[in-house]
């Protein structure tokens, strides 16, 4: 890193750009509502304010513009619209298109001006007032990103900025090198958050740039080492305003990217693009972008390397995705294998169609703990043999997942004009991507998947095989008054999901089939299908508050394990035997996604040799058919210096459902699971 992006990098973290920022006295939301304007003409007319308010702003020596100077966002609805959008179906998060990964690549290559003038042409054959109205709003989304584009061009040329011609060309005209490409992709991705959508992805990242790098290389207007000082300006660039955009914590902004992996055609896909992100990211130390990166059993172990030196760092990243698993799994479920080849993730994990897809695929939740829970009240004293309770249990399961699924109808979602340009297929419907794309599937996660798989194998060991518990005195741990001793023995002496028991890992297969079986049928108001997942998210700590004791261990108040992940207390397992658990199931059918999450002390990185064990690791994750995993490098002792002194360690970085964060900017329950998870030693 030069002396120059360091001390940009610096002003960053001590966030001094925050002076720049104001809150603006927008109109109210009422006079949307005495207008009658609908939905989409509020989207529109917002994000035009918003635009209009935004005050250019160049700072000494950058050459990738654009800064949030309004920290808040016009009103499109007023409170009591709200509720009663709520009211008449089902709002999911926020309401806003959300996790979805644009098309960039196109409308950087075209540029908004060819976009506009398709619009154009499509309004004059407008079939009705409903298309109409999104050809005229698409139209009004881009004469207001290009207003402020024209109006940073100016500040740029002001302040005698050698990089404004940059702004005369993109967005509105098709970039032509690997400076344009990056200053469009930045105007983009803004006008989006400004627009009100959220965790907008920046999915396979060295695809769709790689292009114009390889032709600047090729010409010589770029070597590889000033291509490299772009690319961290860019990553700069995506720091300067995270913190404004909406998530359960800071840090939970959505910025990822993908690296790697293979072409919709199945040819290798990582690039030196791809080797210059990861060393922008070692380089640079900052959260966003969070890397995700694609292999399969025949990624070379430099890779891996590679990929390790970022855990080395502490950055909580890269994020493994198996293209090995992935691949067939989301063919199995109907994806194209052109497009399944093209999968990223959205803000967390879940795999993504970039461009075309309109699945939400964090629509829901199933707390299997609970579920194990409630079903032995209700059916384990009247099962003669642990096959009769799998029956009564994939019943629940399956009635649990249709009844989650009739709870999201009638889908209610706010439209996105301008994120409808950046999708493919939109503007030639006339139909803002809010109401479908090529493929519109929902994501249920599972939460709690160890502690419940723990508890089902207790109930089948101590009840029904070795006989050494009664069905009564299991109850009795469930509704909170058994024996502290019998509590003892369910914690420590039963082996866990995590330490390589043949038994426990075939309750592990038999359960997530169960799971990918218990959502097969299921078709939602779309026309797609439901995905079955291994993610928990914040449920970690959510779901976890709504059971007391459990079979398996679990007690009343304890969290859940992050993810695909053995419970917070199991000690007596080591990595390779928690790899062996966790990739035990056809993890195929459980392809919405969702790491295998492992914590490693800070100190097993001695040596160049431990952080090839580390890559090793990884690797037979990979080989035995992991699906999905991501590492921590934590220092306990550390850890709990941040919460005492949060001053001397404001850029301590962990990784905490999927996604990394300041660990100081976390709420305190946030940083204790953190803490409590356990740390492989050397």
């Amino acid at each position: 890193m030069t002396p120059t992006l360091q001390a940009k990098r610096d002003a960053l973290l001590d966030h001094r750009h925050h002076s720049i920022r104001r809150r603006v006295e927008f109109e109210p939301a009422e006079r949307f509502e005495q207008k009658q304007l609908s939905h989409a003409r509020r989207v529109t007319e917002a994000l035009c304010r918003m635009l209009e308010a935004e005050t250019p702003y160049i700072a000494p020596g950058e050459s990738i513009f654009f800064w949030r100077t309004v920290e808040n966002l016009p009103p499109i609805l007023t409170d009591a619209e709200w509720a009663r959008l709520r009211e008449s179906g089902f709002l999911h998060e926020q309401g806003r298109v959300c996790n979805l990964s644009p098309d960039y690549g196109r409308v950087i290559r075209r540029g908004l001006g060819a976009e506009r003038a398709e619009a154009e042409r499509l309004l004059a054959g407008a079939q009705d007032n409903e298309q109409a109205e999104f050809y005229c709003c698409a139209i009004a989304s881009i004469d207001a990103v290009l207003d402020l584009c024209a109006r940073y061009q100016k500040a740029a040329e002001d302040c005698g900025s050698p990089h404004a011609g940059v702004l005369s060309r993109v967005p509105r005209e098709g970039a032509r090198t690997f400076h344009e490409a990056l200053q469009s992709l930045r105007i983009l991705q803004y006008a989006l958050w400004c627009e009100g959508e959220y965790h907008n992805t920046l999915g396979r990242f060295d695809q769709y740039m790689w292009p114009y790098l390889e032709c600047d290389l090729r010409d010589g207007r770029l070597t590889e080492s000033a291509a490299l000082e772009l690319l961290e300006e860019f990553f700069l660039s995506l720091n300067r305003d995270s913190d404004l955009y909406p998530g359960i914590q800071q840090g939970d902004n959505g910025q990822s990217l993908m690296l790697g992996g293979v072409t919709p055609a199945g040819e290798p896909a990582f690039n030196l693009l791809s080797s210059l992100c990861l060393q922008a990211s070692k380089e640079l130390k900052l959260i966003d972008p969070k890397i995700n990166l694609r292999v399969d059993h025949t990624t070379p172990l430099e890779i891996f390397e590679a990929g390790t030196q970022l855990t080395r760092e502490g950055l909580g990243f890269p994020q493994y995705s198996n293209d090995d698993v992935v691949i067939p799994g989301l063919v199995e479920l109907g994806y194209s294998l052109e497009d399944a080849r093209d999968y990223t993730v959205a803000a967390c994990w879940e795999f993504i169609i970039p461009g075309v897809g309109m699945d939400i695929p964090n629509i829901a939740a199933v707390n299997f703990p609970a579920l194990v829970n409630d079903c032995a009240k209700r059916h384990l004293e009247s099962c003669a043999d642990f096959s009769q309770f799998q029956r009564a249990f994939s019943d629940e399961l399956c009635a649990l997942c249709r009844d989650t699924l009739k709870s999201t109808r009638p889908l209610r979602m706010i439209p996105a004009p301008f994120l409808s340009v950046l999708m493919d297929g939109c503007m030639e419907r006339g139909r803002d991507i809010s109401f479908g794309g090529r493929y519109n599937n929902y994501g249920f996660h599972g939460v709690g998947l160890a502690t419940a798989i723990d508890s089902l194998d207790a109930i089948r060991r101590c009840v029904y095989e070795e006989k050494t518990h009664t069905a009564r005195q299991m109850l009795d741990v469930i509704d909170g008054c058994a024996p502290g001793e019998l509590l003892r023995q369910l914690r420590y002496d039963l082996p866990k999901f995590g330490t390589d028991d043949d038994g426990v890992n075939e309750t592990a297969v038999w359960l997530l089939r169960c799971w990918g079986d218990a959502v097969a049928p299921l078709r939602n108001e779309r026309g797609g299908r439901v995905r079955a997942g291994t993610g928990s998210a914040m449920f970690y700590l959510w779901h976890a508050d709504k059971i007391g004791d459990t079979p398996g261990g679990h007690r009343a108040g304890e969290a859940f394990g992050a993810n695909y992940a053995p419970q917070l207390f199991v000690r007596d397992c080591g990595p390779l035997s928690v790899i062996r658990s966790f990739t035990a199931p056809d993890l195929k059918r459980v392809i919405n996604g969702g790491p295998l999450t492992m914590e490693f002390h800070a100190g097993i990185f001695r040596d160049e040799d431990s952080l090839r064990k580390v890559a090793l690791l990884v690797k037979a994750f990979v080989d035995e058919g992991g699906h999905q995993m991501q590492l921590n490098t934590v220092d306990l002792e550390v850890l709990k210096d941040a919460q005492r002194r949060p001053e001397a360690h404001k850029n301590l970085i962990v990784r905490v459902w999927g996604w990394s964060a300041y660990f100081v900017e976390l709420d305190e329950e946030f940083q204790n699971h953190v803490m409590a998870r356990q740390a492989y030693r050397p």
